[in-house]
């Protein structure tokens, strides 16, 4: 089967995103011809004399009508080497939330840069993103090359900023592509006006992109999301069912229930049609264990050689997506995997400056779109891995305890 690959793209508004996902839907050939005719029929309706490519992306009508994505477009496309699964990310500030989302699953993400316009403090931000994220992979393409006669002076001088935000981010082999989304210039295809660039266009590194597995390497994480018995078992014959969030797990393994620290021996690993030798992150399975054991939804199965202690304290970074600020004291609702907690922000110590990329004083508390600090206090212990670790388990959504309106998404620093 062919390999898949979930990328994101983002960058400033109107660095050409939904233009680049577009041509990579049509040159891929992946547009269907009654779709196609009605792209363009409505760039003829709005008085363009080339095909509009966004319109394939901005599906909401308020994007088609402003020529802004606001919403994250899912797409897919195939090529002979990967399957891709791609998410059209908001350029636009006030939409960086919706950036956080689409980039929170992503294997690879393409920051966008506008060659006219350069590094902005935006690209800065997404690029902070993605490396909090721990997004395995960075491509920058740097677009409408065509804008500044294919420069190759140009593409340099971004190409240098591009290294310096990386270094200062700890961002590790982020790669620039020259491109021109609008005429299809090294995007799927070489062009002889990239002549001068050594590496190949983007869907080629796109394909050539190793994906990580590290999720299956760690020790066992099980959240579980529901406990069954089925019909026909009488007494015991529980099953406690979930999405494998690291490790693998296998028959005979010894394993722990957190918090409360009993233990087990796994007697079966199922799907819903059959037992499996073995299990792998991600994969969602049910567990039998050997005695019955007090397991409810919002535990996390562990292995037992190797368990993390639960924590009722998190250091973590968060990205602020309220309007209303975050100020220590404010008391909060944690969503952990598949459990909610309450909590409360006892210190925010600090955000990052997009201009300095170093972190400065938060004496005023977070605002919509900071990146920042937090120490979290918790009423009850979650199981938590640091973020660098493990994703799943160190990831978290903060929820405002009287409106339920999500506040922000956190990556845990360190538990305990």
């Amino acid at each position: 089967m062919t390999a898949l690959l979930r990328l994101a793209t983002c960058g400033s508004v109107d660095d050409g995103k939904s233009t680049l996902i577009g041509r990579l839907l049509h040159d891929t050939r992946q547009i269907a011809d009654d779709q196609l005719e009605h792209v363009r029929d409505v760039s003829e309706r709005r008085g363009g004399g080339a095909l509009d490519l966004a319109l394939l992306t901005d599906g909401l009508r308020a994007e088609r009508e402003q020529g802004i994505t606001i919403d994250v477009a899912y797409r897919s496309f195939i090529t002979e080497r990967r399957r891709f699964i791609l998410a059209d990310c908001p350029g636009h500030e006030q939409y960086t939330r919706n950036m956080v989302t689409g980039a929170s699953t992503a294997d690879a993400t393409v920051v966008l840069i506008d060659a006219r316009h350069g590094v902005q403090a935006q690209t800065r931000r997404h690029m902070a993103i993605a490396e909090l994220l721990r997004v395995p992979h960075v491509l920058v393409a740097v677009n409408k090359m065509d804008a500044v006669g294919w420069s190759r002076e140009r593409f340099e001088e971004i190409e240098a900023e591009v290294g310096r935000v990386a270094a200062a981010l700890g961002l590790p082999d982020v790669v620039c592509v020259p491109v021109s989304a609008l005429h299809g210039d090294n995007v799927v295809e070489p062009s002889a006006h990239a002549a001068w660039h050594e590496g190949p266009p983007l869907v080629t590194r796109l394909e050539e992109l190793p994906i990580d597995g590290a999720d299956t390497a760690g020790p066992l994480r099980l959240p579980v999301q529901l406990v069954t018995r089925p019909e026909g078992e009488a007494g015991g014959g529980r099953r406690y069912a979930g999405r494998i969030a690291r490790g693998t797990v296998r028959p005979g393994d010894a394993v722990v229930v957190l918090p409360s620290g009993r233990e087990a021996v796994v007697e079966a690993v199922e799907t819903l049609d059959r037992e499996l030798e073995a299990a792998g992150a991600p994969l969602s399975v049910a567990l039998r264990l050997d005695r019955e054991v007090d397991v409810a939804r919002g535990d996390v199965i562990c292995a037992a050689a190797d368990a993390p202690a639960p924590a009722r304290e998190l250091q973590a970074t968060v990205c602020w997506m309220h309007e209303r600020p975050l100020h220590p004291g404010a008391r909060l609702l944690v969503k952990h995997g598949t459990r909610t907690v309450r909590a409360i922000a006892d210190a925010v110590p600090e955000r990052l400056d997009l201009e300095t990329l170093g972190p400065v004083p938060a004496p005023d508390g977070l605002h919509l779109n900071d990146l920042g600090h937090v120490h979290l206090r918790l009423a009850e212990p979650v199981i938590a891995d640091p973020y660098a670790e493990c994703r799943a388990t160190g990831a978290f959504v903060l929820i405002d305890d009287q409106s339920n309106a999500t506040l922000a998404a956190g990556m845990v620093l360190s538990a305990g």
